[in-house]
């Protein structure tokens, strides 16, 4: 039968051939290497930079003497701070005391700069001269005369000049002044207590315990007695120990004198008004002993008509009729 065409065999091939093929086809030639790309002239100009860069950036490995410097100095700031925080920790109690003084320093000059600058302020100048304790003298004449310094500070008060103002008022004998912030002078008084009646003359002086003339009138004070010493000198042993006597003995007492009489220090005489009494005191020794003893024999023997009490030794004191 004959086949078709196309599917005849091939034809065979000899031996040698086909293997020498199949080695040909197994031994094919290499390939030849690319060529090298050309070099663009911008790349070989950043090379080089780049090394540069890379080592610039790259840090120097240090020497062992540099090292060995490098912990020398730290060790060396790390013994000083250790120092300088046991100084703080031993000098902390002294820092503390320090801190405190200066605390309370700066707070009392910052007070004393506040007071002077409020004394000497223009706020706390006298506005005001208030007085007391008077009771002879009118307040309104002190008031007067010492008003001339209004509106001068209260710390810049002239007190010279209030000493010579009321001192001629012969009825006070001494004062004290108290300043009364914002702008009040407080003037306290004490007057001088008469204790009796000196008469010269047709004039009676009335006079306190130091021989002050306090008033002088042409007629006598009621409720003083009059006081007789040698030659009316206030300066004598004689009237100083009748004004201590006058100063011992009640206001009740005081009032019933008509007279005091002494020549000495030790011969006090006393007259009683509106009767023909007399106590004879002595000295102006434990007069305020000799004062109570008084009272009581005055107590009994009142009516008794003329007569003299003795007093001069409290302790066996007596009433002797005349």
């Amino acid at each position: 039968m004959k086949r078709p065409e196309g599917f005849d065999a091939p034809e065979p091939v000899a031996p040698a051939r086909d293997k020498a093929a199949r080695t040909a086809v197994r031994e094919k030639p290499a390939a030849k290497p690319a060529a090298p790309r050309p070099i663009r002239e911008e790349q070989a100009r950043e090379k080089p930079v780049k090394a540069r860069r890379e080592k610039a950036a790259r840090p120097p490995r240090p020497s062992a003497d540099r090292v060995a410097a490098a912990e020398l100095r730290a060790a060396e700031r790390a013994r000083k701070r250790y120092e300088k925080q046991e100084l703080k920790r031993f000098t902390r109690r002294v820092r503390r005391r320090r801190i405190a003084w200066a605390t309370g320093v700066g707070i009392v000059v910052m007070l004393v700069a506040l007071s002077v600058g409020a004394v000497y302020s223009p706020l706390l100048a006298l506005r005001e001269v208030q007085v007391d304790g008077t009771s002879r003298l009118d307040p309104a004449q002190l008031t007067d005369a010492i008003d001339g310094q209004l509106g001068v500070p209260l710390a810049l008060l002239d007190e010279s000049r209030i000493r010579d103002e009321l001192g001629q008022f012969t009825l006070i004998r001494s004062y004290t002044t108290e300043l009364i912030p914002p702008g009040t002078l407080l003037v306290h008084i004490t007057e001088r207590t008469p204790v009796g009646t000196i008469v010269r003359g047709a004039e009676f002086d009335l006079v306190d315990p130091a021989g002050v003339v306090i008033a002088t009138t042409t007629e006598r004070t009621p409720g003083m007695p009059v006081i007789r010493v040698e030659g009316d000198d206030v300066d004598s042993a004689a009237f100083r120990s009748v004004a201590e006597v006058l100063l011992a003995l009640p206001e009740s007492l005081h009032a019933q004198l008509d007279t005091v009489s002494a020549t000495t220090r030790d011969n006090v005489t006393l007259t009683l008004a509106g009767s023909d009494q007399r106590v004879e005191w002595g000295s102006a020794d434990r007069s305020d002993h000799k004062a109570r003893v008084l009272a009581a024999l005055l107590a009994i023997h009142a009516g008794s008509g003329p007569g003299l009490y003795d007093v001069s030794a409290p302790g066996t004191a007596v009433f002797r009729a005349d």
